[in-house]
Parts: C-alpha cells; structure tokens; sequence
C-alpha cells in the first residue's frame, strides 16, 4: 500500500516541478526579446560609430562605452572623454 502512495506523491511532485519549470520559461520570454533587442542596437549602434569619419580616432572600449550609453538611453553632456 505504501508503494500507491508514494508513487501518487511522486507523481504529484513531478507535476509541481514541470509546472513550476513551465512558468519560469514563460516569465523568461520577455527578457530574452529585450535582451536580443538590446543587443542588435549594441551591433548596428557600433557598426555606424566604426563608419563615422569623426570617430574613426576612438578606440574600441570608447566606442563601445558609447553604444552601451546609447541603449540604454544616456544621455551625454557635450564634452565626452575617449580615454
């Protein structure tokens, strides 16, 4: 008799788990969408600072800074520093 319950409390436990597993993929799918956005702005916004002739110059870690701010939505004072 004790093998009838403890496969329905095995059962019962699997069926928590694959629900529980089943709503963090769910609440996942927004973030993973903003995570890809994020990152195609981070790759198009690098490309075109790469092709500026003003910014040719900068070296890569400031060109990068600059695209993270640009993502993210900073906004800069008008003198930037490239070092």
């Amino acid at each position: 008799m004790h093998s009838g319950i403890e496969s329905s409390l095995q059962k019962a436990f699997f069926g928590v788990l694959a629900l529980g597993v089943s709503c963090i993929a769910i609440e996942l799918i927004p973030l993973s969408r903003q995570a890809t956005y994020w990152n195609r702005c981070f790759d198009s916004t690098v490309s075109w600072i790469n092709e500026a002739q003003d910014l040719k110059e900068w070296n890569q870690n400031a060109k990068e800074s600059l695209a993270v701010g640009v993502c993210n939505g900073a906004v800069y004072e008008p003198k930037l520093q490239t070092n």
